[in-house]
């Protein structure tokens, strides 16, 4: 089996206002990053729009109608101070979402042992009714449920090392016992949730927050002391990895000073959480990172990592 990588020509459709953050060069320049030679070995397949049934998942009916209908004709329609709409970014959002449950599939079925989904827009701020954060659907969470209600899975871990707090995949996961979510980010940051005394309704929600500052060692030391042993403990059956790259040092939107080799770090210690008890089954889907040369080498890292568990 090997690592599968999942891509959407989608995802370059989607646009965003001139000098957005969230913007058509991230996605080219990580396309091109794992065009190079060493990432040849990779298996790679185009991602599906999601059917509504796997939308639905996680959000209702009536929201995913205020999408279809926002979305505008041409030009450029804001949702929020933050999130916008082209003509193609239903479409790119469904891309998105139907990458990783593509993902999901393809490491329970076996036809891969790991999989990255590089698609656009990110997903971890959107709430079941509420389009937040450059996010319009929650990839993350509809893929954990997939797992859950389509495979019968009755583990998953979601593990998200963003800078900004996966509010969204949080409120969409609350009220999930066969889910744990772990998440590092900085605090204070927006969008201002991720306290450590949010627990979930069944304490299945840890939250590390991150001071301003923080490196490379105050990230290692906190996942070694509180997430990753209370992960290990839940024994995932699957883990799904929303991967933010910026709490890279160069991102411009936030104040961590994290590295590639951080994020090859945590990236090695999931991997392993998911070889002792998940057969190695690990779906990572694209979110935060807006330095373009600083997010194509933590996703290079990224990947490059999920490639030495793909034996």
């Amino acid at each position: 089996m090997t690592t599968l990588l999942i891509t959407s020509p989608e995802s370059r459709r989607h646009q965003t206002p001139p000098g957005h953050p969230e913007c058509v060069a991230r996605i080219e320049a990580v396309e091109a990053a794992l065009d190079a030679p060493e990432f040849a070995a990779l298996a790679r397949e185009t991602a599906p729009l999601a059917p509504e049934a796997e939308i639905l998942r996680c959000h209702p009916a009536s929201y995913i109608a205020a999408l279809h209908e926002a979305t505008p004709e041409s030009g450029i329609v804001a949702l929020d101070a933050d999130t916008h709409m082209s003509p193609a970014s239903f479409d790119a959002a469904l891309a998105a979402a139907g990458a990783a449950v593509r993902a999901v599939d393809a490491v329970i079925e076996g036809r891969a042992r790991n999989a990255f989904c590089a698609t656009r827009p990110p997903g971890h701020h959107a709430e079941a009714a509420r389009p937040m954060g450059f996010c319009l659907f929650g990839n993350a969470a509809i893929a954990a449920k997939h797992a859950l209600d389509h495979h019968g899975l009755v583990r998953v871990a979601v593990v998200d090392f963003d800078v900004h707090h996966g509010n969204g995949t949080q409120a969409l996961l609350w009220d999930e016992p066969r889910v744990r979510f772990a998440s590092s980010h900085q605090m204070p940051l927006w969008p201002g949730s991720g306290h450590a005394d949010e627990r979930g309704a069944h304490d299945n929600i840890r939250n590390l927050p991150l001071q301003p500052g923080t490196g490379g060692t105050g990230f290692r030391e906190l996942w070694e002391a509180d997430a990753l042993p209370w992960l290990d403990a839940f024994a995932p059956e699957l883990v799904i990895v929303s991967a933010g790259f910026d709490a890279h040092h160069a991102d411009p939107l936030a104040q961590l000073e994290l590295d590639e080799q951080d994020f090859a770090w945590i990236t090695r210690r999931l991997s392993d959480l998911a070889v002792r008890h998940a057969k190695g089954r690990l779906v990572s889907v694209l979110e935060g990172g807006y330095d373009v040369d600083a997010l194509a080498q933590s996703v290079a890292a990224h990947v490059r990592v999920l490639m030495e568990h793909d034996a």
